[in-house]
Protein backbone atom coordinates (compact mmCIF):
# COMPACT_ATOMS: atom_id res chain seq x y z
CA UNK A 1 0.00 0.00 0.00
CA UNK A 2 3.26 2.33 0.08
CA UNK A 3 2.62 3.44 -3.54
CA UNK A 4 -1.03 4.16 -3.50
CA UNK A 5 -0.44 7.75 -2.95
CA UNK A 6 1.72 8.29 -5.82
CA UNK A 7 -0.50 6.46 -8.05
CA UNK A 8 -2.99 8.73 -7.21
CA UNK A 9 -3.14 11.01 -10.14
CA UNK A 10 -5.96 13.30 -10.78
CA UNK A 11 -4.86 17.09 -11.30
CA UNK A 12 -1.80 17.23 -9.24
CA UNK A 13 -0.19 14.05 -10.56
CA UNK A 14 1.81 15.86 -12.94
CA UNK A 15 3.53 14.02 -16.07
CA UNK A 16 0.83 14.24 -18.12
CA UNK A 17 -1.16 11.28 -16.29
CA UNK A 18 -4.81 12.05 -15.59
CA UNK A 19 -7.33 9.65 -13.41
CA UNK A 20 -11.00 9.24 -14.78
CA UNK A 21 -13.71 10.11 -11.89
CA UNK A 22 -14.96 6.69 -12.67
CA UNK A 23 -13.30 3.15 -13.69
CA UNK A 24 -14.55 1.78 -16.61
CA UNK A 25 -12.79 -1.94 -15.53
CA UNK A 26 -14.12 -5.48 -14.60
CA UNK A 27 -13.44 -5.98 -11.37
CA UNK A 28 -13.95 -9.65 -12.42
CA UNK A 29 -10.90 -9.14 -14.93
CA UNK A 30 -7.17 -9.23 -13.43
CA UNK A 31 -5.19 -7.30 -16.56
CA UNK A 32 -2.30 -9.57 -16.78
CA UNK A 33 -4.00 -12.58 -17.16
CA UNK A 34 -5.32 -14.85 -19.61
CA UNK A 35 -9.17 -16.35 -20.68
CA UNK A 36 -8.14 -19.87 -19.35
CA UNK A 37 -7.72 -18.31 -15.88
CA UNK A 38 -10.46 -16.18 -16.02
CA UNK A 39 -12.70 -19.44 -17.18
CA UNK A 40 -10.93 -21.29 -13.92
CA UNK A 41 -11.04 -17.97 -11.72
CA UNK A 42 -14.63 -18.25 -9.87
CA UNK A 43 -13.96 -21.98 -8.80
CA UNK A 44 -10.12 -21.88 -7.82
CA UNK A 45 -10.88 -18.54 -6.13
CA UNK A 46 -13.84 -19.94 -3.97
CA UNK A 47 -11.50 -22.62 -3.08
CA UNK A 48 -8.40 -20.92 -1.80
CA UNK A 49 -10.06 -18.31 0.02
CA UNK A 50 -12.46 -20.65 1.46
CA UNK A 51 -9.55 -23.25 2.66
CA UNK A 52 -7.67 -19.95 3.76
CA UNK A 53 -10.22 -18.49 5.55
CA UNK A 54 -10.88 -21.59 7.54
CA UNK A 55 -7.33 -21.95 8.26
CA UNK A 56 -7.42 -17.94 9.56
CA UNK A 57 -10.02 -18.96 11.50
CA UNK A 58 -8.63 -21.76 13.23
CA UNK A 59 -5.36 -20.04 13.59
CA UNK A 60 -6.58 -16.25 15.20
CA UNK A 61 -9.38 -18.36 17.12
CA UNK A 62 -7.68 -21.65 18.86
CA UNK A 63 -3.74 -21.12 18.03
CA UNK A 64 -4.01 -17.62 19.30
CA UNK A 65 -6.97 -15.97 21.17
CA UNK A 66 -8.68 -13.22 19.53
CA UNK A 67 -10.94 -10.43 20.86
CA UNK A 68 -13.50 -9.10 18.68
CA UNK A 69 -15.28 -6.10 19.42
CA UNK A 70 -17.98 -4.06 17.48
CA UNK A 71 -18.45 -6.68 15.06
CA UNK A 72 -21.98 -5.59 14.65
CA UNK A 73 -20.95 -2.14 12.77
CA UNK A 74 -19.89 -4.23 9.84
CA UNK A 75 -22.61 -3.97 7.48
CA UNK A 76 -22.89 -6.75 4.38
CA UNK A 77 -23.30 -4.88 1.67
CA UNK A 78 -21.31 -3.33 -1.93
CA UNK A 79 -18.70 -0.65 -1.28
CA UNK A 80 -17.96 -1.28 2.16
CA UNK A 81 -14.38 -0.30 3.15
CA UNK A 82 -11.96 -1.39 5.86
CA UNK A 83 -9.65 1.22 7.07
CA UNK A 84 -7.36 -0.69 9.70
CA UNK A 85 -4.02 0.24 11.59
CA UNK A 86 -1.03 -2.27 9.94
CA UNK A 87 1.09 -4.57 12.11
CA UNK A 88 1.98 -7.75 10.01
CA UNK A 89 1.92 -9.36 6.85
CA UNK A 90 -1.31 -11.70 7.74
CA UNK A 91 -3.45 -8.80 8.81
CA UNK A 92 -5.80 -8.84 6.07
CA UNK A 93 -6.97 -12.44 6.81
CA UNK A 94 -6.88 -11.58 10.48
CA UNK A 95 -9.89 -8.19 9.40
CA UNK A 96 -11.63 -9.87 6.72
CA UNK A 97 -11.89 -13.67 8.33
CA UNK A 98 -13.25 -12.64 11.69
CA UNK A 99 -16.30 -10.54 10.69
CA UNK A 100 -17.11 -11.91 7.42
CA UNK A 101 -16.62 -16.42 7.70
CA UNK A 102 -18.29 -18.55 7.41
CA UNK A 103 -20.58 -16.43 5.69
CA UNK A 104 -18.37 -15.92 2.67
CA UNK A 105 -18.98 -19.37 1.76
CA UNK A 106 -22.35 -18.95 0.58
CA UNK A 107 -21.59 -15.57 -0.25
CA UNK A 108 -18.41 -15.89 -1.70
CA UNK A 109 -18.75 -12.13 -3.20
CA UNK A 110 -17.82 -11.07 0.69
CA UNK A 111 -14.50 -11.92 0.87
CA UNK A 112 -12.65 -8.60 0.59
CA UNK A 113 -10.15 -7.39 -1.92
CA UNK A 114 -6.91 -6.11 -0.56
CA UNK A 115 -4.17 -3.46 -2.21
CA UNK A 116 -0.95 -5.27 -2.06
CA UNK A 117 2.82 -4.26 -2.77
CA UNK A 118 3.96 -6.29 -5.69
CA UNK A 119 7.29 -7.32 -4.20
CA UNK A 120 6.06 -8.85 -1.55
CA UNK A 121 3.06 -10.64 -3.06
CA UNK A 122 3.51 -10.73 -6.93
CA UNK A 123 7.07 -11.49 -8.31
CA UNK A 124 7.01 -15.37 -7.06
CA UNK A 125 4.94 -16.57 -9.74
CA UNK A 126 3.35 -19.25 -7.12
CA UNK A 127 2.37 -16.32 -4.76
CA UNK A 128 1.53 -14.20 -7.35
CA UNK A 129 -1.43 -17.10 -8.59
CA UNK A 130 -2.33 -17.33 -4.50
CA UNK A 131 -2.45 -13.63 -3.75
CA UNK A 132 -4.57 -12.99 -6.97
CA UNK A 133 -7.26 -15.93 -5.64
CA UNK A 134 -6.85 -14.07 -2.92
CA UNK A 135 -8.74 -11.26 -4.50
CA UNK A 136 -5.12 -9.20 -4.05
CA UNK A 137 -4.78 -6.11 -6.32
CA UNK A 138 -1.25 -5.74 -7.22
CA UNK A 139 0.39 -2.27 -6.45
CA UNK A 140 3.72 -1.45 -8.00
CA UNK A 141 6.13 0.16 -6.14
CA UNK A 142 8.44 3.84 -7.29
CA UNK A 143 5.79 4.65 -10.30
CA UNK A 144 2.36 6.09 -10.64
CA UNK A 145 0.56 2.60 -10.86
CA UNK A 146 -2.98 4.95 -12.16
CA UNK A 147 -3.87 0.88 -12.97
CA UNK A 148 -4.00 0.08 -9.44
CA UNK A 149 -6.09 3.43 -8.44
CA UNK A 150 -8.23 1.97 -11.59
CA UNK A 151 -9.16 -0.96 -10.45
CA UNK A 152 -9.10 -0.47 -6.61
CA UNK A 153 -12.37 2.06 -7.40
CA UNK A 154 -13.98 -0.95 -9.75
CA UNK A 155 -13.32 -3.38 -6.94
CA UNK A 156 -14.78 -1.77 -4.43
CA UNK A 157 -17.73 -0.35 -5.88
CA UNK A 158 -18.40 -4.13 -6.63
CA UNK A 159 -17.66 -4.97 -3.02
CA UNK A 160 -15.40 -5.14 0.05
CA UNK A 161 -12.32 -3.75 0.57
CA UNK A 162 -9.63 -3.41 2.93
CA UNK A 163 -6.79 -1.02 2.76
CA UNK A 164 -4.18 0.01 5.83
CA UNK A 165 -3.77 3.72 5.41
CA UNK A 166 -0.80 3.58 6.84
CA UNK A 167 1.15 2.32 3.90
CA UNK A 168 3.55 0.07 5.84
CA UNK A 169 3.53 -1.81 9.06
CA UNK A 170 4.25 -0.46 12.31
CA UNK A 171 7.86 -1.68 14.28
CA UNK A 172 6.63 -1.16 17.74
CA UNK A 173 2.70 -1.35 17.62
CA UNK A 174 2.11 2.19 17.63
CA UNK A 175 0.06 3.66 14.85
CA UNK A 176 1.70 5.93 12.06
CA UNK A 177 0.77 8.80 9.84
CA UNK A 178 -2.29 7.80 7.31
CA UNK A 179 -1.48 8.64 3.61
CA UNK A 180 -3.66 10.71 1.12
CA UNK A 181 -3.58 7.96 -1.32
CA UNK A 182 -6.89 5.77 -0.22
CA UNK A 183 -8.65 9.20 0.56
CA UNK A 184 -8.71 9.79 -3.21
CA UNK A 185 -10.49 6.53 -3.82
CA UNK A 186 -12.90 6.95 -1.13
CA UNK A 187 -13.97 10.25 -2.32
CA UNK A 188 -14.95 8.62 -5.59
CA UNK A 189 -16.22 6.11 -5.11
CA UNK A 190 -17.94 7.49 -1.72
CA UNK A 191 -18.32 4.10 -0.04
CA UNK A 192 -18.96 3.18 3.90
CA UNK A 193 -15.33 3.86 5.63
CA UNK A 194 -14.99 1.33 9.10
CA UNK A 195 -12.03 2.56 10.90
CA UNK A 196 -10.51 -1.26 12.58
CA UNK A 197 -8.36 -1.31 14.79
CA UNK A 198 -5.98 -4.46 15.76
CA UNK A 199 -3.83 -4.82 19.07
CA UNK A 200 -1.14 -7.60 19.27
CA UNK A 201 -0.35 -8.78 15.90
CA UNK A 202 2.82 -6.63 16.27
CA UNK A 203 3.79 -9.36 18.44
CA UNK A 204 2.29 -12.30 16.97
CA UNK A 205 4.34 -11.80 13.58
CA UNK A 206 7.31 -9.02 14.07
CA UNK A 207 8.49 -7.00 10.93
CA UNK A 208 11.88 -9.54 9.53
CA UNK A 209 9.58 -12.46 10.89
CA UNK A 210 8.04 -15.09 8.66
CA UNK A 211 6.47 -17.25 10.55
CA UNK A 212 3.75 -16.03 13.00
CA UNK A 213 3.96 -17.16 16.52
CA UNK A 214 0.89 -18.90 18.74
CA UNK A 215 -0.40 -18.88 21.79
CA UNK A 216 -0.61 -15.27 22.13
CA UNK A 217 -3.81 -12.44 22.51
CA UNK A 218 -4.97 -10.23 19.78
CA UNK A 219 -7.85 -7.57 20.26
CA UNK A 220 -9.64 -6.44 17.18
CA UNK A 221 -11.66 -3.42 17.24
CA UNK A 222 -14.52 -2.78 14.34
CA UNK A 223 -15.38 1.05 14.91
CA UNK A 224 -18.84 2.71 13.59
CA UNK A 225 -19.03 3.84 9.91
CA UNK A 226 -17.72 7.34 9.65
CA UNK A 227 -20.03 10.33 7.91
CA UNK A 228 -17.15 11.76 5.09
CA UNK A 229 -20.10 13.64 3.40
CA UNK A 230 -18.63 17.12 4.11
CA UNK A 231 -15.65 16.40 2.08
CA UNK A 232 -17.82 14.93 -1.17
CA UNK A 233 -18.62 18.54 -2.11
CA UNK A 234 -15.13 19.35 -2.80
CA UNK A 235 -12.88 18.88 -5.33
CA UNK A 236 -10.46 15.64 -5.26
CA UNK A 237 -7.53 16.97 -4.45
CA UNK A 238 -4.78 16.12 -2.22
CA UNK A 239 -5.96 18.08 0.45
CA UNK A 240 -9.70 16.81 0.80
CA UNK A 241 -8.10 13.30 0.42
CA UNK A 242 -5.90 13.69 3.39
CA UNK A 243 -8.80 15.36 5.41
CA UNK A 244 -10.60 12.73 4.87
CA UNK A 245 -8.52 9.39 5.63
CA UNK A 246 -7.19 11.09 8.81
CA UNK A 247 -10.68 12.55 10.24
CA UNK A 248 -11.06 8.68 9.72
CA UNK A 249 -7.42 7.52 11.19
CA UNK A 250 -8.38 9.62 13.98
CA UNK A 251 -10.89 7.24 15.10
CA UNK A 252 -8.62 4.35 14.77
CA UNK A 253 -6.65 6.17 17.37
CA UNK A 254 -9.48 6.53 19.40
CA UNK A 255 -10.03 2.51 18.96
CA UNK A 256 -6.27 2.14 19.74
CA UNK A 257 -6.58 3.63 23.45
CA UNK A 258 -9.38 1.80 24.38
CA UNK A 259 -7.57 -1.68 23.10
CA UNK A 260 -4.75 -0.36 25.36
CA UNK A 261 -6.19 0.24 28.32
CA UNK A 262 -8.38 -3.24 27.94
CA UNK A 263 -5.14 -5.28 27.57
CA UNK A 264 -3.75 -3.41 30.53
CA UNK A 265 -6.89 -4.90 32.54
CA UNK A 266 -6.33 -8.05 31.33
CA UNK A 267 -3.08 -8.51 32.51
CA UNK A 268 -4.35 -7.25 36.09
CA UNK A 269 -6.76 -8.99 36.18
CA UNK A 270 -5.04 -12.52 35.23
CA UNK A 271 -1.88 -11.85 37.06
CA UNK A 272 -3.20 -13.83 39.85
CA UNK A 273 -5.06 -16.60 38.35
CA UNK A 274 -3.43 -19.95 38.00
CA UNK A 275 -1.34 -20.33 34.42
CA UNK A 276 -3.79 -22.07 32.03
CA UNK A 277 -5.79 -18.73 32.92
CA UNK A 278 -2.51 -17.40 31.09
CA UNK A 279 -2.23 -20.00 28.00
CA UNK A 280 -2.31 -17.19 25.63
CA UNK A 281 -0.16 -14.47 26.02
CA UNK A 282 -2.33 -11.52 27.42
Amino acid sequence: MADIETAAAGPEAGAGERVPRESTLHPERIPYRGPVFHFFWPFTRYIVTSLSAAAAYFFFKVLNRTIVIGKENVRMEKNLLLLPNHQSMIDGFLVGTLVFFPRTLLSPGLFPWLPAAWENFFENPLMRWFSDNWRCIPVKKGRKDVGAMLRMEACLRDGVMIVFPEGTRTRDGKLLTPRSGIGYVMLKTRPTAIPVCMDGMSGLQPVGHFWPRVFRTILIYYGKPVDLTEFYAQPVGREAAQAAIEKVFSHVGRQHAVLARYRRYRQRLLAGKPWFFRLYKP
